[in-house]
C-alpha cells in the first residue's frame, strides 16, 4: 500500500520517518482502520464526518489515518475536524487551531465552558469523567447537526473498548462496552470509532514519531484512583505476563454465544425442554417410517 512517493499524501504526514518499522506501523494503522470501517459499515458515500479532536495521541492518529484513507480513495466522505475547548485552566487554546491551519485541515473550534459546570457539581475528590463526557457529547452532537454531519467520529481504540468492558463487568454488573458504531438516542446521528481494532501502544508510537503537539487532559486525566486507571493497570499486568492477551479478549467481544451466558432475553432457556420434546417426536416419527 505504501511506497516512496507517500510524502505528498497530506501535510499531516510531513516529516514522517522513513524507517521500515514506522512504515509497517503506518500501514497497519491504515489497514486496521479500514477493516473496522468496512466491518461495521461506518462509511456511506457522500456523508460528512465530524472528527473529534482532543489533542491527544489517539485523536491525532485518527485524523491522520482518516486523511490517508480519503487520499487513497478508500473513504468516500467529507471530513471536518472539531475541537471542543471546554475551558480548562491552562488549556493551550491556540495549539490545535494553529496546527490544523498549518496542516490544511478543514476544522471548527468551539468554546464551551463545561469545566466550570463539572467542577461546580462534582464534590472534591469525585470522579469527573461521566459528567464531563455527557456535556462534551451533547455539544458535539449539536455541532454535528449545525455542520450537516451524519457521523460523530471518536478516537477510542481497542484498549479503550476493553477497559470499558471490564469496568462494566466489575462495577456495572453488565456485559457491555463501547460499540464500534451506534445510533444516538435521538436517531439522527451515528457515532463511529474507526480505531476499534487499533492498539493504544500503536497510537502512542505513531503520534510520538510524527511529533504531533500533544495536549494532556488536566481534568479527568489528572485524577488518580479512577476505575479506568485501575482496570488499565490490571490489563497491563495480564499483557505483560501473557503477550497478546488483549487481542484475544477483544476477539471474544466479536464472538458472543448467548446460549452460554445467562441472559433470558437473548436465549430461550425455558424453551429448551420443548425443543427437546420436538426433537424426540421427530425421531419417533422417523423410526416409525
Amino acid at each position: 500500500m505504501l511506497d516512496d512517493s507517500d510524502d505528498d499524501i497530506h501535510p499531516l504526514f510531513n516529516g514522517a520517518p522513513r524507517c521500515l518499522e514506522f512504515r509497517k506501523l503506518r500501514k497497519r494503522l491504515v489497514q486496521q482502520a479500514r477493516e473496522a470501517i468496512d466491518t461495521y459499515g461506518m462509511a456511506r458515500a457522500g456523508d460528512r464526518w465530524l472528527v473529534c479532536l482532543s489533542g491527544g495521541k489517539d485523536s491525532y492518529t485518527l485524523l491522520a489515518v482518516l486523511h490517508e484513507l480519503k487520499w487513497r480513495g478508500l473513504l468516500p466522505v467529507d471530513l471536518l475536524a472539531c475541537n471542543l475547548d471546554q475551558g480548562q485552566p491552562g488549556f493551550p487554546a491556540t495549539t490545535l487551531p494553529e496546527f490544523l491551519t498549518r496542516m490544511g485541515v478543514e476544522h471548527r473550534i468551539e468554546y464551551q465552558d463545561t469545566y466550570s459546570v463539572v467542577t461546580s457539581r462534582i464534590k472534591p475528590g469525585g470522579t469527573m469523567c461521566s459528567l464531563c463526557s455527557r456535556l462534551r457529547r451533547g455539544n458535539l452532537y449539536r455541532i454535528a447537526r449545525e455542520e450537516g454531519c451524519s457521523t460523530v467520529v471518536l478516537g477510542h481504540h481497542r484498549d479503550d473498548i476493553l477497559e470499558t468492558f471490564f469496568m462494566n463487568l466489575f462495577h456495572g454488573g453488565r456485559l457491555a462496552s463501547m460499540p464500534p458504531r451506534l445510533l444516538n438516542e435521538d436517531g439522527d446521528l451515528f457515532v463511529a470509532r474507526p480505531l476499534a481494532f487499533v492498539a493504544e501502544a500503536d497510537c502512542e508510537t505513531f503520534a510520538r514519531a510524527m511529533a504531533y503537539p500533544i495536549i494532556p487532559c488536566d481534568l479527568c486525566g489528572s485524577q488518580e484512583g479512577l476505575q479506568r486507571v485501575q482496570v488499565k493497570k490490571l490489563l497491563d499486568g495480564w499483557e505483560l505476563r501473557s503477550p497478546g492477551r488483549r487481542q484475544i479478549m477483544f476477539r471474544a467481544l466479536m464472538n458472543v454465544r448467548p446460549s452460554h451466558l445467562a441472559d433470558r432475553s437473548l436465549f430461550d432457556f425455558a424453551g429448551l425442554a420443548a425443543a427437546l420434546a420436538d426433537t424426540d417426536n421427530s425421531l419417533q416419527l422417523l423410526a416409525e417410517r
